[in-house]
């Protein structure tokens, strides 16, 4: 058994903690509904203070610390850690990118083993060899972002795209493909043929979320090349000078 620490303010809530994943998982669908994004995105924020074993990180997270981060009660929490568990040993991350003899696709189990200590109020997550290198010891194109800034979020929608934002935090620009954008925020099928919808129910209400939440100023665009379709989506974005995002 190999055991393997990093550093951690112990000091600090979980929701000052950082979330860290390839470029690659950030950009992939992830299968996740908003319970199970959460108890996901909290373990991560534990990465560097629990063990590795045999290449496979394990999480320990109980219901007072779901229910501190996310503000919701005791019971709820418990009866999220409970539920999600289960359902995330199903749950997958999903790439697609072209190559010259076609389209490649990429498949991750999210987790490979889940722990119940059932009346204590926690659950283990234990995540894939598959997964592992996508999450843990990253030294370059990775993204990063406090879980803080998602934690008060109440759509899959503005995680997602927050996700997609902290890649290029640098530079405050984000151009996507409009088929790349649809697959990494899960579009349904009529937003993806219809740029409408996807405005109406899927861009708006993030960039609105993310607006009063994380106190980004946005600003987004849909582009075209040599036609009327659009084919590409451009973010620009800014931390408000008044706002608290220290990302």
């Amino acid at each position: 058994m190999k055991l393997q620490y990093a550093k951690l303010d112990a000091n600090a809530p979980l929701r000052e903690q950082s979330i860290n994943m390839s470029n690659a998982l950030a950009r992939a669908a992830h299968s996740l509904t908003l319970a199970e994004k959460r108890v996901v995105s909290a373990c991560l924020a534990k990465m560097d203070s629990v063990r590795m074993d045999n290449g496979r990180y394990k999480f320990k997270l109980t219901a007072e610390e779901f229910a501190h981060t996310f503000e919701v009660s005791l019971d709820t929490a418990y009866e999220q850690l409970m539920d999600t568990g289960k359902k995330l040993m199903k749950r997958t991350a999903r790439s697609i990118e072209d190559t010259a003899r076609g389209k490649k696709e990429r498949i991750w189990v999210w987790v490979s083993g889940v722990t119940y200590h059932h009346g204590e109020g926690w659950v283990e997550l234990g995540f894939s060899h598959e997964m592992t290198p996508h999450l843990a010891l990253l030294r370059k194109e990775f993204t990063s972002y406090k879980l803080k800034h998602a934690s008060a979020l109440r759509s899959m929608y503005s995680w997602r795209l927050l996700e997609l934002m902290m890649q290029f935090k640098s530079t405050g620009l984000l151009r996507m493909g409009i088929e790349d954008f649809c697959h990494a925020m899960e579009a349904s099928a009529s937003a993806r043929k219809n740029f409408g919808e996807l405005r109406r129910y899927v861009i708006e209400p993030a960039v609105k979320e993310l607006s009063e939440k994380d106190s980004l100023i946005i600003e987004w665009e849909g582009t075209k090349r040599g036609g009327r379709k659009i084919t590409g989506i451009e973010f620009r974005f800014t931390l408000d000078p008044q706002g608290r995002l220290d990302v």
